[in-house]
């Protein structure tokens, strides 16, 4: 499914919305949203390389073998700031997961341009990917499963102590 077809076609949306169909019936989930007072506040799209053809045009390409290539993600606006992005990532990061994927990639953008479907290579960064291979503008980033996993358990460790120190010796009792 080429840009070039979607455009011919006439309907871009439909293509994608295919494509989706597609990648859930013969890979599985592909895709997050996050919701905020049940309004949809943010979005990730991800699958194996061999899903996104187009993925190995960029200069920095390819996709390693035992990753999964984050194609895009967006947070609106007025939810940015907050967590959601990184709520997303580490959504995606528990999925892969639990189909034995080692890591994620991304093609970041250093540029960042207005209304782009590209993920900014400085909000990768932010979030624990590493880069990989360096390029001016689309430099391939890499998070690998097993550090993002130990970073949320050693969050909800702390999390854990946090909470337990507030916590009334008394209530954790029987009486």
């Amino acid at each position: 499914m080429s840009r070039e077809r979607a455009v011919e076609n006439g309907d871009p949306d439909l293509e994608k919305e295919a494509w989706i169909s597609s990648t859930l019936l013969e890979w599985g989930s592909c895709g997050k949203i996050v919701y905020v007072d049940n309004a949809p506040a943010g979005f990730v799209l991800y699958a194996p390389p061999l899903y996104v053809p187009r993925s190995v045009a960029f200069p920095t390409s390819p996709v390693s073998a035992d990753a999964v290539l984050l194609m895009t993600a967006h947070i609106l606006p007025e939810f940015t700031g907050g967590g959601l992005g990184r709520m997303l990532v580490q959504g995606v990061a528990k999925d892969l997961t639990r189909r034995a994927v080692k890591a994620i990639e991304a093609f970041g953008d250093l540029k960042g341009e207005e209304g782009g479907c590209m993920v900014p290579a400085d909000y990768l960064l932010s979030v624990g990917f590493k880069t990989v291979r360096p390029h001016h503008r689309y430099p391939r980033l890499r998070l690998e499963l097993k550090s993002a996993l130990s970073w949320r358990e050693d969050v909800e460790v702390a999390l854990e102590r946090l909470l337990g120190s507030m916590t009334p010796e008394g209530a954790l009792r029987p009486v």
